[in-house]
């Protein structure tokens, strides 16, 4: 057993002592969390049991014991029979004064390189979204002079000219509209952020779109109801879901089902630009059973303008980034045919601020 549990507990990342037998001897609070399992479970098990390691380790840390040398596994998926896995880097050490005990420490991966690649293409974005709400201001006016054009000109004409001063109008309004969109997408206010009930707004989510244009849709409920709250803006957060199942509606046809399912993932963090750590535990899951995305538009789908539907804008997915991004929040989405899964990453309610005000 570890001697100084203060300082054990202390550790920022999953730690396991193991016997020489490749039990687990003791674990830390970081590590019950990780594998979402108690001390008492972990306590006496076998460490392959409760460990789950997508690599053939056995044999290579029977010979770092022996010889009492560390051993290092980068880049592998760690899990346990409760939680998914997560890509990770184990650590194992001899321990000084233990015999023949050895440390055991996983490091979840940081999720800073892909935080960064999405920050530059966004600001890339950003300059385009720029331009583009500058030519949709300068763009409509002519188009309202081109329809209320058409329709003076529609009052003396009949049959197939009639027809076609119609088609002017309906397709100068269709235009105007998608202006309309790109506008919108670059004035969105800053969130006003407040503790946030996640099931409260995505069971808000849920009853409008089960109502409107998902209703030919199944809804399955998963949510883990020990929860904490979120720090976020309610009305941004309620329009990032609603857009996510849109989507996953518009995604699957009659009698196919979407997936609202939320858990905790305490290892999960992102580094701010100034180079502080976020941690992101809570964890929002819109699942689909639709085709899934088409693998040419997979790694840009958060981008504006990128679209896999036929007339559609591509500003979407982009605002949703967006709104998420502006929350202190991830985004991310995993599609094979027949399950897309959208994840939005939030922050847990800061811990000055737990005490002094109420769940929105």
């Amino acid at each position: 057993m570890i001697t100084d549990p203060d300082l054990w507990n202390s550790l920022p990342v999953p730690a396991l002592l193991l016997n020489p037998d490749e039990t687990i001897a003791d674990s830390n609070v970081a590590a019950e969390n990780f594998l979402n399992l108690s001390a008492k479970a972990l306590d006496g098990a076998l460490v392959w049991d409760k460990v789950m390691i997508d690599a053939p380790l056995e044999e290579a840390f029977g010979r770092a014991r022996d010889y009492r040398t560390p051993l290092f596994v980068n880049d592998v998926d760690v899990g346990s029979g409760e939680r998914p896995p997560l890509q990770c880097n184990v650590q194992f050490a001899p321990l000084s004064g233990t015999g023949d005990q050895m440390l055991m420490l996983i490091s979840p991966r940081e999720i800073s390189t892909r935080i960064a690649q999405n920050a530059l293409s966004y600001r890339a974005a950003r300059s385009a979204i720029g331009m583009a709400e500058m030519l949709a201001h300068e763009i409509k006016n002519p188009l309202a002079g081109i329809a209320g054009s058409a329709q003076l000109l529609s009052m003396g004409l009949a049959g197939e000219d009639l027809e076609l001063t119609h088609l002017i109008v309906e397709e100068t309004r269709r235009i105007v509209k998608l202006l309309e969109q790109v506008e919108q997408f670059g004035n969105v206010q800053a969130p006003k952020l407040k503790p946030v009930n996640i099931h409260d707004v995505l069971d808000r989510a849920r009853q409008s779109a089960s109502v409107g244009f998902g209703a030919h849709m199944m809804m399955i409920e998963d949510y883990d109801p020990s929860l904490p709250a979120t720090y976020a803006d309610p009305d941004q957060l309620q329009q990032v879901f609603l857009n996510l199942l849109k989507n996953a509606s518009e995604a699957g046809g009659p009698g196919g089902s979407i997936t609202l399912r939320t858990f905790y993932e305490p290892s999960l963090r992102l580094r701010r630009k100034d180079g502080t750590q976020a941690r992101l535990p809570l964890q929002v899951e819109i699942i689909d059973d639709g085709p899934g995305l088409p693998p040419d538009i997979a790694a840009e789908v958060f981008e504006p303008f990128v679209s896999g539907r036929e007339n559609g804008t591509g500003l979407g997915l982009a605002l949703v980034s967006k709104l998420v991004a502006d929350m202190g929040g991830w985004i991310s989405v995993d599609s094979v045919p027949g399950r897309t899964v959208f994840r939005v990453s939030l922050p847990t309610v800061p811990r000055d601020l737990a005490k002094k005000e109420d769940v929105d």
